[in-house]
């Protein structure tokens, strides 16, 4: 049997629809139709359908589709379920920033290291989390199955970061830097 592939609109829309749901659950929204969730983000009614019908049968017709159980769906169907450890490079102010953003650790999202090549921040503490040499990473990554990366350095040294993060085994790397 041949896997269906998903296009990547389809998984990018699929995370827009999850932010847009946990917004109606905190409004105490139980319940919400193609169309309301295509009015939301910006899409038509058949889109959001189309994207679903991918994964499964979610909605009942008529009524619509229950929020929390759709959240949850999407939620897993996007690899959120399970937590996932990353580590950044760039403890300055953009590093610093995404250290304490709340919004990371509320999607499962934990950071476990920050590292950078300045002396002068290496052994400071952002948050709860000490900055370290860059020589750690493969350590730290090995240490705490990190498979994420997060690039907060300036631009001519991205490249270089990105290279030592591929050498690290990092599987994705969330690039900040202006490029």
């Amino acid at each position: 049997m041949k896997a269906l592939k998903i296009p990547e609109a389809t998984i990018t829309r699929l995370s827009i629809y999850s932010r847009f749901l946990k917004r109606l659950d905190k409004k105490g929204i139980t319940t919400v139709s193609s169309g309301d969730i295509a009015e939301g983000v910006g899409v038509s009614p058949a889109q959001v359908r189309k994207d679903l019908a991918y994964f499964g049968e979610f909605g009942t017709r008529g009524v619509g589709y229950n929020v929390k159980d759709l959240i949850r769906y999407t939620v897993k169907i996007l690899g959120l379920s399970e937590p996932w450890n990353l580590v950044m490079v760039g403890a300055g102010n953009l590093g610093s920033a995404l250290v304490t953003y709340r919004e990371f650790k509320d999607r499962g999202f934990t950071i476990v290291g920050v590292f950078d090549n300045d002396l002068t921040k290496i052994g400071k503490r952002i948050a709860d989390l000490e900055v370290l040499p860059l020589e750690e990473m493969s350590r730290v990554v090995k240490e705490h199955n990190v498979r994420i990366g997060i690039i907060a350095v300036p631009s001519k040294a991205a490249q270089e970061i990105a290279d030592i993060m591929v050498k690290a085994s990092l599987e994705a790397i969330l690039n900040f830097a202006p490029i």
